[in-house]
């Protein structure tokens, strides 16, 4: 493999597309810092309903302050009660801002990045910093909710979990702050299609011509 010095990588798409588990593959092969968006608005969420704040953003921003990301990566954070909390808040537009600072503060400081998210190509990277290469990954529903359902356990029903996939993802397309959206010069990636060998190895051919 090439030496580099710097490698800033975009990886957004819609919930269980496959998008995290990409991720952790491709920074455990370049040796890139991985930073989840989605954990911390989970973790902002598990804050609030656990707190129940009478100012959130108040409270959310005193708390993100001083945050140790590797700290928030050890929680258990993937409970159907958050996944529906945090999708009504990643639509406030202050929340967003709170969240995009403690990621841009993260990312300045590491050159060797990849973020992972729903408006990371299009918001968090599109300037200063911004992304090297972006990825956007898709997946059938029916596919992803079976995912996320072996993900719970299968705790929850497989018909509760696909309809709360597709009014999340329906959400992030169409809310105001930030939506979900492909940014023009990012590389598709159907998990649906692929298996995690045929994804690493198409988002490494496209990693290994530009280090």
């Amino acid at each position: 493999m090439k030496k580099f010095n710097k490698l800033i990588i975009a990886c957004d798409g819609e919930s269980a597309s496959g998008k995290s588990t990409a991720a952790k593959l491709i920074s455990r092969k370049y040796k890139l810092l991985l930073i989840n968006s989605g954990l911390l608005y989970r973790y902002a969420s598990k804050l609030i309903i656990t707190h129940k704040p009478k100012s959130p953003i108040v409270f959310l921003r005193k708390k993100f302050q001083n945050l140790s990301y590797k700290m928030i990566s050890k929680q258990k954070l993937h409970s159907e009660k958050i996944s529906n909390h945090v999708a009504i808040l990643a639509k406030n537009k202050e929340i967003r801002k709170i969240i995009n600072k403690f990621q841009r503060k993260i990312i300045k400081k590491n050159k060797k990045i990849c973020v992972e998210g729903r408006d990371i190509a299009s918001k968090v990277l599109s300037k200063n910093p911004s992304y090297d290469l972006a990825f956007y990954f898709k997946c059938k529903n029916n596919v992803a909710a079976y995912r996320r359902w072996l993900d719970l356990n299968k705790k929850v029903s497989l018909k509760d979990v696909t309809k709360s996939l597709k009014k999340r993802t329906l959400m992030d397309k169409k809310r105001k702050n930030s939506p979900l959206i492909k940014v023009k010069d990012s590389i598709l990636i159907r998990t649906d299609k692929l298996s995690k060998k045929e994804v690493l190895l198409k988002m490494s051919k496209h990693i290994d011509k530009i280090i």
